[in-house]
């Protein structure tokens, strides 16, 4: 039976990355900021919202980004930092399928056009 069988490796190895690199409440905030505010955020914004130093955000948001938690795009001298939307929708549906549960489906995509 397929449904007993463990994940596949490759599959246990990404979810994995995604569990650990959330293991830290700073890039939880940081993780959670991003989501929040809906847009590009530079590094002295992220450091004034969560309180923490530039050198430890910045080495955050490599780890963040290092897992598509986060994209990084640059703009002359700046660099934004912005939630992967897809990443982010699809890790509570890992956390369901690593557990066992059937994958949470999500809206059907709108087909109207207009």
């Amino acid at each position: 039976m397929k449904e007993l069988e463990p994940l596949d490796r490759a599959t246990a190895q990404e979810y994995a990355a995604w569990f650990k690199v959330l293991a830290d409440a700073t890039r939880i905030q940081i993780v959670s900021l991003l989501a929040r505010r809906g847009q590009a955020m530079t590094v002295g914004q992220i450091v004034d919202a969560v309180e923490v130093g530039q050198s430890t955000v910045s080495a955050h948001l490599k780890q963040l980004a290092e897992v598509q938690f986060v994209l990084a795009e640059s703009a002359g001298t700046a660099s934004y930092y912005r939630i992967n939307d897809e990443c982010v929708t699809g890790f509570p549906s890992a956390a369901d399928v690593v557990m066992g549960r059937p994958a949470p489906v999500g809206p059907a995509p709108n087909t109207d056009e207009e």
